[in-house]
């Protein structure tokens, strides 16, 4: 009786926590690196905020464009929060241990504001091509129930794209030995690789999630512009065409700020195997941290709007 019940215990194994991976070669050096990283958080989510106060208080942001670009700060925030705790934990307290449990939570929420900021970016270049191609039907087109809906849209596309993946990874067995984790923060890819068990049907979900979601949005970001560049290039004026570009200037940064380093880390995963452990760490962190950071610095500079709304919450002022 006693050896089934120890084969019962034994066969079927998963941690009771990770082990997370800092800056790998750099670990004495992690009281200084958490200096730019406390500096990175703190600007992410205080101009992402900001935004989201500016366009809430200003009646004259009250637009699809800043009522998307409001849909942008929130991932952000979202996306920040998912990994602020566990990296600073590491980086400030050497405290590297993530319960399994917290770890499959932190990569939902993770993996899942990464859906919902190509799905906004989506969404927001859709937004740029129906005032430029349309402008006279672009406040009938874009009403407040439409963007409603493509909000609830984006929520539920990320919602059931990427509820399965914590499933397919809590039915595996783990290898009692293997439970460090390549960073300070849960990614599918790295997790599902200290299983000790049969692997392919988390590939295959995991690719067809990146091909469904970020890999379609991109091409269906390129197609638009590619209907905005002919629509400018229709135009009898030089100038106006300058003008009519210069309105998707901000866009146009955020979405490569943001899948540069997605395929980025991509490439790495696929292809850099061999390469310094630092690198693969490094990649990770600009993917998660340098979007939300940037995003609110491009649109408060490119955008007269959103900067003057942005002082006017700074200084305390009445609504615009």
């Amino acid at each position: 009786m006693l050896p089934s019940q120890a084969f019962i215990n034994f066969s079927f194994f998963q941690p009771q926590s990770f082990l997370m991976t800092g800056i790998p070669g750099l670990e004495a050096a992690h009281g200084w690196i958490s200096i730019p990283f406390s500096s990175m958080y703190t600007v992410a989510l205080t101009g992402n905020c900001l935004i989201l106060l500016a366009v809430k208080r200003t009646h004259s942001l009250h637009q699809p464009m800043y009522y998307f670009l409001s849909m942008l700060a929130l991932s952000d925030v979202g996306l920040s929060l998912s990994t602020l705790p566990s990296t600073l934990a590491v980086l400030w307290f050497d405290y590297r241990f993530i319960d399994f449990h917290a770890c499959l939570l932190q990569m939902f929420f993770l993996h899942f504001f990464s859906v919902v900021e190509s799905s906004v970016l989506l969404a927001m270049s859709f937004d740029r091509f129906v005032a430029i191609s349309n402008p006279l039907r672009y406040a009938s087109v874009l009403t407040n129930n439409v963007i409603i809906r493509i909000g609830v849209a984006i929520t539920t596309r990320a919602t059931l794209s990427l509820l399965p993946l914590p499933f397919l990874l809590k039915r595996l067995n783990y290898c009692p030995g293997k439970i460090l984790l390549s960073h300070s923060f849960c990614f599918h890819a790295d997790v599902m690789k200290l299983a000790c068990a049969d692997i392919t049907v988390n590939i295959l979900y995991g690719l067809f999630v990146v091909l469904s979601t970020v890999g379609i949005d991109s091409l269906l970001i390129v197609m638009s512009y590619s209907l905005i560049l002919h629509t400018v290039m229709g135009l009898a004026s030089p100038r106006e065409r300058v003008r009519t570009l210069n309105t998707c200037v901000s866009h146009i940064f955020a979405v490569l700020v943001f899948y540069i380093p997605v395929v980025g880390v991509s490439m790495i995963h696929r292809f850099g195997k061999h390469l310094p452990h630092i690198v693969h760490a490094l990649v990770a962190y600009v993917y998660l941290v340098v979007p939300p950071v940037l995003n609110p610095i491009i649109y408060s500079v490119k955008s007269k709007p959103i900067r003057g709304a942005m002082f006017r919450v700074l200084s305390g002022k009445g609504q615009g």
